[in-house]
């Protein structure tokens, strides 16, 4: 995997108004993130980009501690969250495929 790109402000604020329309595709409960999870949001930001995650039982301080772990394991970007959701982003490897932020 390529190092993941470092993004502009204007990249993110772009992102996060993507992920608005977006619904929810991965929901966290109690048991926190799983190696299900894991692969699952893996397999999501191969063909996505962009995934939208809600945590369906966390306080402030747990999600946001969440969302590292996440970034970190996966890897990708955390780029917002706003309440229960949060918004992970990854390119597509092959930039000709890029489909959120071309190259």
């Amino acid at each position: 995997m390529n190092e993941l790109p470092s993004l502009t402000g204007a990249q993110r604020t772009k992102l996060r108004g993507l992920g608005q329309v977006l619904g929810d595709s991965l929901r966290i409960g109690r048991q926190g993130p799983t190696p299900a999870l894991f692969g699952e949001l893996n397999r999501q930001l191969d063909t996505r980009e962009l995934v939208k995650v809600r945590f369906e039982s966390a306080d402030r301080d747990e999600r946001a501690a969440l969302c590292e772990r996440m970034a970190a394991e996966t890897p990708c970007l955390c780029v917002g969250s706003v309440g229960r959701t949060a918004l992970f982003y990854r390119p597509h490897p092959d930039a000709a495929k890029r489909q959120v932020l071309p190259a």
